[in-house]
């Protein structure tokens, strides 16, 4: 493991702040590593401690193996001394979530990222036999993605505890929206909670979480770190202060419906990435929408008005 920001324990294993990166473009839909290293830097130097990358912000479906690669040996070159790394290993093919899993690791990713099978709607013996695969594939410790809403099918609890007996299997990226029942399981199991919905991060963190892996951190890594440092010092006043102040944004990147076009667009708008292009079926934000991203961040206080 790196020597994060706040280095990695083990109720904390993958840092406290980190994002779901956007995987930056040329606007001739070629991956562009270049804005890729600035734009990780660019995190790590506001609040991050941890970086996701080739998850479905990250457009992973539409890359392809080698780009997956490239990504993550670079950003690790770039921050991975300051950062966690957590490489995206999701498929709803076994043998291909495996493979992503071991090419991950071969490249330096420090973590995995495994999201249940989605589309198959496979049982809950299938889910466990498929996370089971791809921790097994390498000595990565290993992040679980519960996610219905995209996946359909939610890890059962038995499921989760069946597969917090692997090694290393040591955390959950929960968007489920339940945080009761996230309360019960990362009790019943140790294993450390990331909340993965900007608009619950209080509520998690508030019950328990390790951290939050989040969309609108590409805008707002440091005041997310505040609110980490305010709950860590059992300051819930201070701590809902941070998160209300970034209300507007969280409104602002995640509540379109695509949060990885909102991303792009602000990161653009900031100057943090040259171009906001995206691969098919995902389509750039036209320029109505580039101006209501504009608009709210000017509203923020992050870009300038015209």
């Amino acid at each position: 493991m790196p020597a994060a920001t706040s280095p990695a324990t083990p109720a904390r294993p993958f840092g406290a702040v980190l994002t779901a990166m956007v995987t930056p473009m040329t606007p001739g839909g070629e991956v562009d590593l270049v804005a890729a290293v600035r734009l990780a830097t660019h995190l790590v130097d506001h609040g991050h401690d941890g970086l996701v990358l080739n998850g479905t912000t990250g457009e992973a479906p539409t890359t392809h193996a080698l780009e997956k690669s490239d990504l993550i040996a670079a950003v690790v070159a770039a921050v991975g001394d300051r950062a966690v790394v957590v490489a995206g290993a999701g498929s709803n093919d076994t043998a291909h979530a495996v493979r992503m899993a071991q090419q991950a690791a071969a490249a330096g990713a420090h973590a995995l990222l495994v999201v249940s099978p989605y589309y198959s709607r496979p049982s809950q013996e299938g889910v466990y036999r498929h996370c089971l695969a791809v921790a097994d594939a390498t000595d990565l410790p290993v992040m679980l993605y519960d996610v219905p809403g995209r996946t359909v099918v939610r890890y059962a609890p038995e499921t989760l505890d069946r597969l917090a007996a692997h090694e290393n299997i040591v955390a959950v990226k929960d968007a489920t929206g339940d945080v009761y029942a996230a309360l019960r399981t990362m009790t019943r199991t140790g294993l450390a909670f990331y909340s993965g919905d900007d608009a619950l991060n209080l509520a998690f963190l508030a019950h328990g979480a390790a951290g939050v892996v989040s969309m609108v951190g590409h805008v707002a890594g440091d005041d997310l770190a505040a609110m980490v440092r305010a709950l860590d010092a059992r300051d819930l006043t201070l701590a809902r202060t941070a998160f209300v102040a970034i209300l507007p944004l969280i409104e602002l990147i995640c509540g379109s419906g695509n949060g990885a076009v909102r991303s792009k667009t602000a990161l653009e708008l900031l100057g943090v990435i040259p171009s906001r292009a995206m691969r098919l079926p995902n389509v750039a934000a036209d320029a109505a929408e580039v101006e209501v991203v504009r608009t709210g961040l000017i509203a923020a206080g992050l870009l300038a008005a015209r």
